[in-house]
């Protein structure tokens, strides 16, 4: 017996030991909503959309803080962030141009 077929088997009699009968879920369909913002168009729009946008939605870099003390430490921090605590897949060629790109737009 493979081990899917095994862990299977655990997780059936756990449940049915628990009295909580099999559950068999059907697919479940949905509709991703229409994107309702765009990137405004300017330098390395390309690179910005093809790395945020895997993650999140346009809305959300556009609800970040604005203003003079908004630039280029934020955004880079942000970037920054966005890799080493969750993870984006993004190049280090790319950080800089997305820093660049936020900073000058939002």
């Amino acid at each position: 017996m493979n081990q899917k077929k095994i862990i299977a088997l655990v997780l059936a009699t756990s449940f049915a030991a628990a009295g909580i009968p099999a559950l068999h879920a059907k697919p479940l369909g949905y509709k991703v909503p229409d994107d309702t913002a765009t990137f405004k168009p300017g330098a390395n729009v390309d690179v910005v959309r093809n790395n945020c946008t895997a993650c999140h939605s346009v809305d959300y870099v556009q609800t970040q803080p604005r203003g003079p003390k908004f630039k280029k430490d934020f955004w880079q921090a942000e970037v920054t962030k966005m890799v080493k605590v969750y993870g984006a897949p993004i190049d280090d060629a790319d950080a800089g141009k997305i820093a660049d790109y936020l900073a000058e737009n939002y």
